[in-house]
């Protein structure tokens, strides 16, 4: 699947139906900017829209997706390798995938801060408490690698969700 091509066959199809952007977009609900991002390959039809298109064109979706007419044979070649394509996309971005697991490993680790917090309370009021220097000193030290350690162990689990790997052997 090819976005430049797609795109450029759908600007063949519309020039072929006598539309202009604007037209095309009047008659499926989409601006003739749209519709102009879509010729240019700066966009991809989604899927919804790829159906209203083939039915406007009268093509098929695979059709759509590759770029061109196909014969019988390609048809069914092109078939399975635009199935796989569309499916490996993404409606979501990476970085908005990205916040999405942050978000949920923070979410399912939320008795982990508490715990932490109420340790570093302790801590805390134990320095203040025996007036220790060396206590004292090292609250700092405790702080930046509690805090190192569960960034660590949140960007493990991030990583392996993002990039398919779930084998965690991680918190």
């Amino acid at each position: 699947m090819d976005q430049i091509r797609t795109g450029k066959f759908i600007a063949e199809l519309r020039k072929e139906h006598h539309l202009t952007q604007q037209q095309l977009g009047d008659r499926i609900g989409v601006t003739n900017k749209t519709v102009s991002r879509w010729e240019n390959g700066n966009y991809m039809p989604d899927i919804d829209m790829l159906l209203i298109l083939s039915q406007e064109f009268q093509v098929s979706v695979n059709e759509l997706l590759s770029g061109k007419k196909l014969n019988d044979a390609e048809f069914r070649k092109n078939a399975d390798e635009n199935i796989l394509a569309v499916s490996r996309q993404n409606v979501f971005s990476f970085a908005e995938r990205k916040r999405f697991w942050i978000s949920k490993w923070r979410k399912d680790h939320i008795a982990l801060f508490v715990v932490m917090g109420i340790m570093d309370m302790i801590y805390l009021v134990c320095c203040f408490v025996f007036m220790e220097p060396v206590l004292i000193g090292l609250t700092g030290i405790i702080f930046v690698a509690e805090y190192g350690w569960q960034n660590n162990q949140m960007m493990i689990y991030v990583e392996n969700h993002l990039y398919g790997n779930n084998n965690q052997g991680t918190v």
